[in-house]
């Protein structure tokens, strides 16, 4: 007998479809000129991605004001594949962008997609939003020095190292995946009209749980199928990657998640009238890093 979905992964289901509609409809068609850019950054967007972080915003904003607001622009993973830095030649199971487009079509198009990003916040007022500045600054946070940038500025940096310790492994996933997650959680909540209080809720929240799920994706790495995660296992530990497993082993990088997680579980509660799919999401993931 399958296993049950969760109320968060329904939840995702339900949402993808939608969050899909929305990329379409804003992104650039393949016919228009550049034509190659255009294609590159329908192929990485459309590649079959479970559209976790979008789902979280919008599902942020449910839970502040009863409804969703229009879709937010997902980050774009394309610039993390390329040759030089993560040189991986899968991604969600088929060719990497660069394998397909070339290096130099692929940072373009990684670029593209975070410029798209600031025009539509900056377009308009966004729900009860009144200052795009608002937005944009939370995806700057997200995205700077102090975000995924820097966070793939550092996996770089220990590439290669014979021992680097577990908090600096922490640093670099807390900044490559949990500040990610977390401005998806803070633009939701920015977007619905949350308070202060809702808000450092909601920060507090996300980068536990962006923090455990990067964990969990070491850990999956280490010990799951090229088919589950899209690309090859192993290819960390081949590469020379900074991971937590490689830091402290399998077993402390488990109870670390865990750790975060059960943390993470006692802030949901607390999150306005989804608080139950938060909780479920916080499940979800206690299962994935087991």
């Amino acid at each position: 007998m399958g296993r049950t979905s969760s109320l968060f992964e329904r939840y995702l289901d339900r949402t993808r479809r939608r969050i899909d509609r929305a990329l379409d409809a804003r992104l650039p068609s393949a016919r228009e000129e550049p034509r190659p850019l255009h294609a590159a950054i329908r192929y990485s967007v459309f590649a079959g991605g479970k559209r976790l972080r979008p789902a979280l915003c919008l599902l942020a904003c449910e839970s502040v004001m009863g409804r969703s607001a229009p879709a937010i622009p997902a980050f774009s993973l394309i610039h993390d594949d390329l040759p030089g830095m993560d040189d991986d030649d899968w991604r969600r199971g088929r060719p990497s962008n660069h394998v397909v487009f070339g290096e130099g079509m692929a940072i373009l198009a990684g670029d593209a997609l975070l410029a798209l990003a600031f025009e539509t916040l900056a377009r308009a007022p966004q729900g009860k939003a009144g200052d795009p500045c608002a937005l944009i600054r939370i995806v700057t946070e997200a995205t700077g020095t102090g975000g995924m940038i820097g966070g793939q500025a550092m996996d770089l940096a220990l590439e290669g190292k014979r021992k680097v310790p577990f908090r600096r492994v922490l640093s670099m996933h807390s900044r490559k995946t949990g500040m990610l997650i977390r401005g998806s959680l803070l633009l939701g909540a920015e977007i619905g009209g949350a308070t202060q209080a809702i808000k450092r809720r909601f920060s507090d929240y996300g980068a536990r749980v962006g923090l455990a799920f990067q964990i969990g994706d070491d850990l999956l790495n280490v010990r799951s199928s090229r088919k589950k995660i899209g690309k090859a296992v192993g290819s960390d530990k081949a590469r020379g990657k900074a991971t937590a497993p490689g830091a402290v082993g399998i077993e402390r990088a488990e109870r670390e998640a865990e750790r975060l997680l059960q943390s993470a579980l006692k802030i949901a509660p607390g999150l306005g009238k989804r608080a139950r799919e938060f909780e479920s999401f916080t499940e979800f993931l206690l299962g994935r890093t087991s």
